[in-house]
Parts: structure tokens; sequence; C-alpha cells
């Protein structure tokens, strides 16, 4: 068979059973809204929406096309009442058709109304063709975009399109849940048994309708020869017909501390393995292995394309940047530093490079492939060893560990090499120091790109340790005014995010937030930041501050963590289906010495407590006494681990809001008589 095509691909679906009757079916007939399909007083869901998924209904074909191949066929439909205002997002529709040069999508027949109801009739209003924008995300990839027209509280609005692809081996995935609830969930997939895919399945799949069946269909497909006669087949075969359906299905909500909602979505994903157009015809495999992947990752122009090339242009800016090192790991920090210092990022969701390095080189910026991959070619110009690295950030979701799905991967950074040891850099962010990734990458797996040693390597939250330690001592001046001096020295992390929040608005700004967090009881001074430029080395914070006079009152009640309290639980919801994703462990300690302030005594004093997080997963201790004069305290939150599952969400939520209410807890002076 001719022209067969198909890009990077994946494995075989295994057949549904199940079989239900055909009378599950959803009776709504789109396009047509009458006044009493404005009510959904029937229908059970959450009674917070702000919108509900009335009905989304998917169904994927395979047909012949013109090119001696098969093309896909996605028809999507979906009806959704809109509750209030704060429901106007879900109007906003986007979704992206891709096109590598030959093949394409192609967006056909999308019809796009808003139903509102006036007086008691239905009045609908069309969506306008001028209204749909497009954006090229890269060279792959467009997205169509359109918000519909008159939409009110209470609205109705119905969206339909059809997507033909050239591409089966995108044969679209399909999400059963999302932000709003939806009341019925339905995908349909009918696969010619040339076809061999991987189901890939997460979140909740507890269906309400799944069945498979076995139906014959015959393809016609037709070869264009130009001026010569068109080449004609027809292959008929099985076809395997799988249905989804789910009903009531509640809005999945964002929580904190999640990396991504979209990894808890119920979710049906596939992925291509083999083609196989008869039992004794050649078998094409598509699935691969890390191997072929790499491979054709450095084969590729938009990414390895670059690291293959000369690049003699680099000889004469690399001897400036290198002069006076000695060894290898000299060169690869100087390098490292002279890519982070004078070249911006402007994309950091990129594996692919939309030019050349010379280009980025010239220009000072790039996406965050061009930047990493600019790293690695410069290090390899300089006979360091160094290897591009594909991950996939925490926003974007976890990439597939058994297969070599490169579509899951957004980002890009370098491994390299020097006196035995492995560096993970990224230049792409500016006040990162050497040898650190952000927490963005502490998604799992990463793969480095090497044809011959395609290393698979995790970056867990698990194993990035957080420190903080703070001191605040106050003391009374010889007017019996209460002062004070307060240092912190924040950990790698937060060092990182204090860096740019300075470059962004500035020491004063940040010293100004600072003081409106104490509110009027407390005048900052003599504030003061070290490390702030020298990237490997934790920030230290520190300032004086003066108390607001007390002299006069009765009692004084006072809070001995100042503004270092945790005082909101983050774990407000009684129950959570998916895991807790803290960035990092962590470990905070607090030091607090307090004279107690002249012509006062101590009334009440909190109690000392320490409470375990599951025996070993951590632990918090408040620890305080009162000596003749002064009051010493401290106090040491600590989380052995940062992923938490579902049924460990009560004990850690109960264990945060002990903290909360501990530390919120109040020293109460009286004043001597």
């Amino acid at each position: 068979m001719k022209n067969l095509k198909v890009a990077l691909t994946f494995l075989v679906t295994i057949l549904l059973q199940n079989y239900l009757p055909a009378q599950d079916k959803l009776d709504i007939k789109f396009g047509k809204v009458g006044a009493e399909d404005f009510d959904l007083s029937k229908y059970k869901y959450d009674s917070g929406a702000t919108a509900v998924i009335i009905a989304d209904i998917g169904n994927t074909s395979f047909e012949g096309n013109q090119k001696g191949d098969f093309s896909l066929v996605f028809k999507r439909s979906k009806r959704i009442k809109i509750i209030n205002k704060n429901g106007f997002d879900i109007a906003n529709d986007e979704f992206v058709v891709y096109n590598d040069g030959e093949d394409q999508e192609k967006l056909t027949d999308l019809k796009a109304f808003t139903y509102n109801l006036e007086n008691g009739k239905v009045l609908q209003t069309k969506l306008d063709e001028k209204s749909i924008f497009s954006d090229k995300l890269d060279k792959y990839r467009t997205r169509k975009k359109f918000t519909m027209p008159a939409v009110k509280e209470g609205s109705i609005i119905e969206i339909s399109y059809i997507i033909k692809s050239d591409f089966y081996n995108y044969l679209r995935s399909w999400d059963f849940q999302g932000r709003y609830p939806c009341l019925w969930s339905e995908y349909e997939v009918a696969i010619p048994s040339f076809f061999h895919y991987v189901q890939l399945t997460q979140g909740d799949q507890n269906f309400f309708v799944k069945t498979g069946k076995s139906d014959q269909v015959s393809y016609m497909l037709r070869q264009n020869n130009g001026a010569d006669q068109d080449d004609v087949y027809r292959l008929t075969t099985a076809v395997n017909d799988f249905r989804w359906v789910k009903k009531d299905v509640p809005a999945l909500k964002e929580e904190s501390y999640t990396t991504t909602i979209s990894n808890y979505v119920s979710r049906i994903v596939f992925q291509i393995h083999y083609v196989q157009f008869g039992e004794n015809a050649e078998r094409h495999d598509y699935m691969g292995n890390w191997f072929m992947a790499s491979e054709k990752l450095l084969e590729n122009p938009y990414f390895g394309g670059a690291l293959n090339d000369d690049n003699h242009w680099m000889s004469e800016e690399l001897k400036t940047v290198t002069a006076g090192t000695q060894t290898d790991l000299e060169k690869m920090q100087k390098t490292y530093a002279f890519v982070r210092d004078h070249f911006t990022c402007t994309d950091y969701d990129s594996k692919y490079t939309d030019k050349s390095l010379k280009t980025v080189f010239k220009n000072k910026n790039g996406n965050v492939a061009e930047i990493n991959l600019l790293l690695t070619a410069m290090l390899r110009h300089e006979n360091i060893r160094a290897d591009p690295m594909v991950l996939s950030t925490r926003d974007n979701g976890y990439p597939v560990e058994l297969y070599p799905l490169m579509s899951r991967f957004n980002y890009v950074i370098c491994a390299a090499y020097a006196e035995g040891k492995r560096y993970y850099l990224d230049a792409s962010r500016q006040a990162l120091g050497f040898g650190n990734l952000p927490i963005d990458c502490y998604n799992g797996l990463a793969r480095i790109i090497n044809k011959d040693s395609p290393y698979a390597v995790y970056f867990r939250p698990d194993s990035l340790k957080e420190f903080k330690w703070t001191n605040v001592i106050i003391i009374n001046d010889d007017k019996g005014q209460s002062s004070g001096s307060f240092q912190t020295t924040f950990g790698t992390n937060e060092s990182y995010y204090v860096r740019n929040k300075i470059k962004k608005d500035g020491p004063e700004e940040f010293f100004k937030k600072i003081q409106t967090s104490y509110g009027s009881d407390v005048s900052i001074d003599n504030t003061g930041i070290d490390s702030l430029t020298q990237l490997e080395k934790p920030i230290k914070l520190h300032y004086d501050f003066m108390l607001k006079s007390a002299a006069g009152e009765d009692i004084i009640y006072f809070n001995p963590m100042m503004s270092e309290a945790y005082k909101d639980n983050p774990f407000q919801s009684e129950q959570r289906t998916y895991p807790v994703e803290m960035p990092y462990c962590f470990d905070e300690s607090y030091n607090f010495n307090m004279e107690i302030p002249a012509g006062y005594d101590v009334e009440e004093l909190p109690k000392s407590a320490r409470v375990s997080l599951n025996e070993t997963d951590g632990y918090f201790e408040y620890l305080i006494q009162k000596s003749d004069d002064n009051i010493l305290m401290r106090t040491r939150v600590k989380l052995n681990k940062a992923v938490f599952a579902p049924d460990e969400y009560n004990t850690l939520r109960d264990f945060f809001a002990f903290i909360v209410k501990k530390q919120g807890e109040q020293i109460v002076f009286k004043k001597k008589k």
C-alpha cells in the first residue's frame, strides 16, 4: 500500500465487555432547544455550580482519503447551561489543530448558538464566523478560539464541529470530567482492525455505559497520481466500536497543593502501537522504545539538529566566557552563568526550537528549549559531555512512564558531566543557582536524550529538602520601649522566589509588604538582604523593629510568632479524592527570645506541645518557657515527605489545623500594681 503515513506513535486496545442495551441513549436533539430545556430541576448536580454541561458527546471514526491512506473524523456536540455570571468563562471555547506542512487537521462544520428564554420564547443567536480567531502556538499547532455571543445568566449554549485529521497516530482522547458538573458525557470510537492502539486511562473509570461490538466495514482509498490515473483501493475489515458514557459527573475542584488538576480528570487516551493491513501484510510498528525516540529527537531539525551543527561561530565568544578557567567544572559554571545572565526566556512551555541557535545567540532570547539546547551546544563546543533532557513540568501533568510518548513532555534542560558527577542545569531562569532546578521540574520522570544511553531520571518533590531558620530577639530600651531584631535564612527555593520578587518589585516594595503585614503595631527599619546576587547561597533577610508602646494599658496581648504564623489551614475541604502534592519537604525553625515588657508580669503563657504526623511523616513542636525576665520559645514544623495519598488527607488536615490554632495563641501580659 502506497504512502502509508504515520508520525510518532503506540499500542493495542483491549476489547471492551459489559454489553448494555441500545436504549441507553441521550434524549437530546442538538439544534432544537425549547423552553422546557431551561429547567434542570430534575437533574442532580452541585448546587453551587456556576454552569452545567448538559451533554458532551464525541465520536471518532476512520475514512479513506485522497492520499491512499486513512483519515480520522472527530465529531463533537455539547450543550451547556450557564447558571450565573461566574460561569461565563465556559462560553469561551478553544481547541487545537495540527499541521506538519504536509499532513494536516481541518476544522469543518462549526456551528455555535446561544439560546435565551425571554417572555416564554426561545431566542437564538448564532456565532459570527468573524469571531473565530486563530493563534499559531508553534510550527505544528494552531489554536482556534471564540467567545459565544449574547451570553446571560440562564443562557444555554450549543457548540458542534468536525475535525478531519490525517494523523491517525493522534486519535483524540476524551475527558469525562472537568471544572463543571456534566450530566452526560459520551465518547464512541470505531477502529478498523488494521490499527492497534494502547488505551491509557486515569481518574474514575466507573461508567454508566461501557460497550464493545464489531462490524464489517468497507473503505475506499484513492491515491492521487497527478496526470496519471488514480489508484483506488477497497479494503474490507472488522471495525471495533467502543462506547463509554458517564452520567452525573461531578466537577473536579482545584485544591491547594495540586500539581495540576488534569492529572486526576476521568479520561481515556489512545496511543497507536502498530498498523498491519492484513494477516500476511508487513507490520508497521510505531510504539518503539526510548532508544528509538531519542534517536528521532536527535535527528529532528528542531531539536537535535541544532546540536549537530558545527557551531564554529561560538568560538570567539566562548574564549571570553571561559577565560581563566582551569577545569571542566569551572568551564561549565562560567558557561552556564553566561547563558543564564545574558539570555531571556520567552516561553517556558516548549521542547522544540523555532529558530537557529545562532539567531538565539544574536537576539539574546529564546524559548526554554532554545536556551538550554544552546547551553548544551556551548558545553559540547568546549569538549564537555552534555546532553539535553526532556521532562514535563508540574502544571503540564505527569508523563507516561511505560511508553515514550513525546507529546507528554514540554520542557528541556541540560545534563552535563564534570569530575565524575552529573549536573542538571536550567539556564532559562535568571535567579537560579548553578546545579539547581525550579520546583516546576520536580514532576517525576525525565529522560536524557542520548541515542546510546537514554537514561530515565526521576525528579521527585520528596527529594527536595527546604530549610528555613528565623530568629527574633526583643529587648527593652532605657525608656522601657520594646524593640527587636528579626533575621531569616531562606532555603534554596524560597531564596529563588524572593530574588524574583525583589527583581520585579524592588527591595523597597518588598519590605513595604512586610511592614503592611504587621499593621500599625510594629514599625520596621534598618532593613537588609544578604547574598541577593550570590545565587548559590541562601538569602538572609534582616531588619530591626519597634513595637507600639503599650504604656498605660492594663493588659497586653502579644503573639510571639510575629508575622511567621500559619494563619490559615491550607486544607479546607472536608475530603479529598486525589493526592496532596507539595513542591518539597520542609523544615522550618523559629526561635524567639523576648524580654518581658518593663512594668508587666506574664499573666498567661501558651502551653508547650508536640505532635507527630503519621509517626514518621513529620512533626510540629511548640516549646515555650518563662524565666525571671525573659520568655524563650522555639517552634519547628517538619515534613519528611511531600506527597500524601487521599487516605492520609484527614490526618494531614488535622495536623495543620493544630498548627494554625497553636501558633495563633497569645502571651498575656498584665501591668504590675
